[in-house]
């Protein structure tokens, strides 16, 4: 066995030996020396907050907002202006609202900065008024995923995301459409092949309505998964289970959560939620007390009452007081303060 120091001498004379070769003109090319490169300094972990802290309450209520058509003239209460839309989002950011899509609330991937809340956005219809590429795939600038992202560009601590529930023929039959979303980081979600009343439908008719508006996205957004679905309308149908789950056509589907109207926040993914009926707020000025206004001032009033988050996706922190609520498939992330 070679010693490290007789390994050491050996490099020592081979080094000096090609010294005196170059200096007598032996050599005769030149030697490049090697350049080493220094790591990369690493941005140092910061330190985990503490909840109690940020007054986190990761069983607190989130809300789901519901739009529909985003135009300078609105045909209906549903309706809001560009100018409405874009003041909601100030709003949003300024009272520490961040975004996720409805599959990263019903799977508990709420991924968000320590004092923060999540919101979902979500859009029923699918229309051109939500969404417009122009000729060079870029969003028109005044539809609301134009708006979104002008806005994520101002304010980069807001990601521009939101779930968009979509039929058949979406965003006027544009076929980049879906595609676009899903590579932007918006999330799809099924609304029924032709808009329908699901109660009016019998049980094939349910399924076949669910089936073809999967097989519709498919074609146009392969390999996109669609986790969740809004019931149009708000009405279920008759057999309630088939909102959820069924099959038609030999094509089974099973969505992680159904998405209602109105009229109310979100329980927390972690805590007492129904998957199968979550509901929604829609957006609004206040002129109803169960519009997206009206709610975000009951919120900020009430601030226990939302969600805030610890900034640790890895784990679930609330009041101690509030343990009896935790769900017990999250209770080993659970941590009570």
């Amino acid at each position: 066995m070679v010693s490290y120091g007789a390994l050491a001498y050996r490099c020592a004379l081979s080094v000096l030996a090609s010294a005196l070769l170059l200096g007598c003109g032996a050599a005769t090319e030149s030697v490049t020396p090697a350049v080493v490169s220094s790591p990369e300094p690493t941005a140092p972990t910061p330190p985990p907050v503490d909840p109690a802290a940020v007054g986190a309450n990761e069983l607190g209520l989130v809300p789901v907002l519901m739009y529909h058509q985003v135009t300078a003239h609105p045909a209906g209460e549903y309706d809001q202006t560009p100018e409405e839309f874009r003041a909601e989002l100030e709003r949003l950011h300024r009272e520490g609202y961040r975004p996720v899509t409805a599959a990263d609330y019903i799977s508990g991937a709420i991924d968000i900065p320590a004092g923060t809340h999540p919101v979902v956005l979500t859009f029923d219809d699918s229309t051109v008024s939500q969404l417009t590429l122009t000729g060079d795939g870029r969003p028109e600038p005044g539809s609301a995923v134009g708006i979104l992202e002008e806005f994520g560009s101002t304010h980069p601590d807001f990601r521009p995301t939101a779930t968009f529930y979509v039929n058949n023929e979406a965003f006027g039959g544009d076929p980049r459409a879906l595609a676009w979303l899903a590579g932007h980081g918006y999330d799809l979600g099924a609304h029924t092949a032709s808009h329908a009343n699901l109660s009016r439908l019998d049980a094939a008719g349910v399924q076949r309505e669910l089936v073809q508006n999967l097989r519709a996205v498919a074609a146009s957004a392969p390999g996109v998964a669609v986790p969740t679905m809004a019931l149009p309308l708000g009405v279920f149908p008759t057999d309630r289970r088939l909102a959820a789950a069924g099959e038609w056509d030999g094509t089974p589907y099973a969505f992680a959560a159904v998405m209602l109207v109105g009229a109310e926040p979100a329980p927390s993914p972690y805590g007492a939620i129904d998957p199968a009926g979550v509901p929604r707020i829609r957006s609004g000025r206040g002129e109803v007390p169960f519009d997206s206004a009206h709610w975000l001032d009951r919120l900020a009033q009430n601030p226990s009452l939302r969600y805030t988050s610890d900034g640790d996706a890895s784990r679930v922190s609330f009041p101690r007081g509030l343990a009896p609520e935790i769900a017990a498939a999250w209770a080993d992330r659970a941590r009570a303060y």
